[in-house]
């Protein structure tokens, strides 16, 4: 008998000791990993990992984890002559497989958000537009066009829709002088525009977009995404 509770207590004891080493494990491969995050053609300022699953250990020596949830600020890249900016991205990696000795990951399916604040939708637009919430899954375009040599600023409310899957295009609903020959076609050439939105990982691919109070929220799907290497 007390043979037995000395075994229960080193199998506890030594229990904790791998659920600890398990723990400062995963700490160091979550920095490590957020350390790593490339994304071609784009910069990005910050990142964070969270590597989900237990425990780590056995998963890693299977040369993978199960899930992945990462956080991406900042993730700007040119597109028409413009700077692009995503506020954020969030994206659960699903199934993630190391690849190049553990340098790179690779995940079968991923799914999340990215945010375009409309301060940086602003400066993605033309000069002198700048942009906000209108509400109703609209977004608000103030600009000034010169007319007979007079700047007159207006507002209208526009739809943010996708363009074959990669552009986001802004499009008036109306417009004031529409109609009119020649004042219709240089106010949409202040408010409507059309831009690439770049520098998401490779794999993931844009499914909707949705105007909201914060921004515009995009869901993102994909397969095989590479975040990191």
């Amino acid at each position: 008998m007390r043979a037995l509770r000395i075994l229960l207590v080193i199998v506890v004891v030594l229990g904790g000791i791998f659920v600890a080493v398990d723990r400062a494990a995963v700490y160091f491969a979550e920095s490590e990993a957020a350390k790593r995050i490339r994304i071609t053609g784009a910069t990005i300022g910050s990142t964070d990992v969270s590597i989900k699953g237990f425990p780590f250990l056995t998963q890693i020596a299977g040369g993978g984890v199960d899930e992945v949830d990462v956080e991406i600020t900042g993730i700007e890249t040119a597109a028409d002559g413009r700077r692009l900016r995503i506020s954020r991205m969030n994206a659960a990696l699903h199934d993630v497989e190391l690849t190049d000795g553990y340098s790179g990951a690779t995940a079968a399916r991923a799914s999340g958000t990215a945010v375009i604040s409309y301060a940086d939708l602003t400066k993605a637009a033309s000069d002198g537009v700048a942009i906000e919430y209108g509400g109703d899954n609209k977004v608000k375009v103030t600009g000034t066009v010169d007319v007979l040599g007079n700047p007159v600023s207006r507002s209208v409310l526009s739809t943010v829709t996708l363009v074959d899957g990669r552009t986001l295009r802004v499009h008036a609903d109306k417009v004031p002088g529409e109609g009119v020959p020649g004042l219709e076609k240089l106010v949409r050439g202040k408010t409507d525009f059309d831009r690439e939105v770049g520098g998401l990982p490779s794999g993931l691919k844009l499914q909707k977009i949705q105007p909201t109070a914060d921004g515009l929220e995009i869901s993102v799907t994909g397969t095989d995404v590479r975040l990191a290497g």
